[in-house]
């Protein structure tokens, strides 16, 4: 074995999502591992170098607001590109930050993205062959949450 790890792999720009979302969901808590709770995802854009099309109303942001104040995300949701393929997103991460932040981010207010920890890790998948190389792909999306939106800028691992 030795005593270096492997070069990091590179990050490409793939695009940009922008999904207007509706009001949180609560479904009480503390339940046993936090509050959970869901947010509706209500449409949106993605536009970029690899990825763009439309994001269509229906997707869920699945929540999990643990005791430690780190906001567990699973976001679901299906994309449609300018020709008219379906590509599913899972998208997976973390959301976490100073408590006085989070209470601001959570009363809507203006926060930059780089004052909080916002990532996922973001899965593909469709059956259309134009997009097919997207079910080999795997992204890491750097987020900031907004008043009535979320901003992903998707990076493609390399």
């Amino acid at each position: 074995m030795t005593d270096t790890f492997s070069p990091p792999p590179a990050l490409q720009p793939m695009c940009r999502v922008v999904c207007e979302v509706g009001a949180l969901v609560s479904l009480g808590g503390p339940a046993k591992h936090g509050e959970r709770r869901y947010v509706p995802l209500l449409g949106g854009t993605v536009e970029g170098p690899e990825l763009s099309g439309e994001i269509l109303p229906g997707g869920v942001d699945w929540q999990v607001l643990r005791a430690d104040g780190v906001l567990e995300i699973a976001a679901h949701y299906v994309i449609r590109t300018p020709d008219g393929a379906l590509v599913e997103v899972q998208s997976d991460g973390l959301r976490h930050g100073p408590a006085e932040l989070m209470a601001r981010l959570a009363r809507g207010e203006p926060v930059a993205a780089s004052e909080y920890f916002f990532r996922t890790l973001v899965r593909f998948t469709t059956g259309a062959p134009a997009w097919a190389h997207l079910n080999r792909c795997l992204a890491l999306a750097v987020g900031e949450r907004q008043a009535r939106a979320v901003r992903l800028d998707f990076h493609r691992i390399t």
